[in-house]
């Protein structure tokens, strides 16, 4: 059986850590958050560090030495990332649900991901080419199939 169907998110090592990552790029993705209504907003700007083509960063193992505000996912924070969208494996095996057939551990690939419209490719600028990030917000990444 699959070792995301017989452990716990805390009880995965590492490499399964790494491997459950669905590779979509939506946590990369800038943020805004309404200061009256604490409403969550996602932009189509990603991190300067995002290869919005494969839709992985270009630096991970030293991404923090380029941007340090960067938010490491982790098990003992994953509970807390609210911003995470509905769709990330992390988020979907933390509330019990299964991962989506789209999944590259079930496919094989990123390939179908891309296919169901759930990674940020093809959606997404740079935040360095942004002037005004309330002008890029978008509704897309809440998008959650099966």
């Amino acid at each position: 059986m699959s070792f995301w169907i017989t452990k716990s998110l805390s009880q995965l090592s590492s490499t399964e850590w790494e491997q459950l990552c669905d590779g979509c790029g939506k946590c990369c993705l800038n943020k805004l958050i309404d200061d009256e209504t604490d409403e969550l907003y996602y932009t189509n700007a990603t991190c300067k560090l995002l290869d919005r083509e494969n839709c992985h960063c270009i630096h991970y193992e030293s991404r923090f030495n380029f941007v340090p505000l960067c938010t490491e996912i982790t098990p003992d924070n994953i509970d807390s990332l609210t911003w995470l969208p509905d769709s990330c494996a992390y988020r979907r095996l933390l509330n019990k649900r299964p991962l989506p057939s789209w999944h590259p551990l079930l496919t094989g690939s990123k390939d179908a991901m891309h296919a169901a419209g759930m990674s940020v490719k093809g959606k997404v600028v740079c935040e360095t080419q942004v002037q005004e990030i309330e002008d890029h917000i978008v509704v897309w990444p809440i998008k959650d199939l099966d």
